[in-house]
């Protein structure tokens, strides 16, 4: 069993993930549910619906560490998320290497519509 590449504290590693995370986790959950093969606007409406946005990055960090290998078990996970929800998604974007803007390459394909 591995460990996460970054500690649940290290938000301000990557800055611009921690200023995402900020001010807009529901675009940053969607985006890390996006890379683990799921809907990325699906799970940033979650984000928004009562009790439930508690309960589905519990989901989402539990599918991380299981695609990934990581130890660990659900009350841990819950423990994480009713502690520092922010922090969990900062790392759950940085274990699934998230790019939260848009790559040089799309923009360009954009342009030419």
């Amino acid at each position: 069993m591995g460990e996460w590449n970054e500690g649940l504290f290290s938000c301000f590693s990557d800055m611009k993930i921690c200023a995402c995370t900020y001010f807009l986790p529901c675009y940053v959950q969607g985006k890390v549910a996006e890379a683990m093969g799921d809907g990325c606007l699906l799970w940033g409406i979650i984000f928004f619906i009562p009790l439930i946005n508690l309960i589905a990055p519990i989901s989402l960090r539990g599918k991380i560490r299981e695609q990934k290998s990581i130890e660990g078990g659900i009350l841990g996970d819950c423990v994480a998320v009713w502690c520092c929800l922010p922090c969990v998604l900062c790392q759950a974007a940085k274990e699934m290497n998230v790019d939260l803007m848009a790559a040089d390459g799309d923009i360009e394909q954009l342009e030419r519509v």
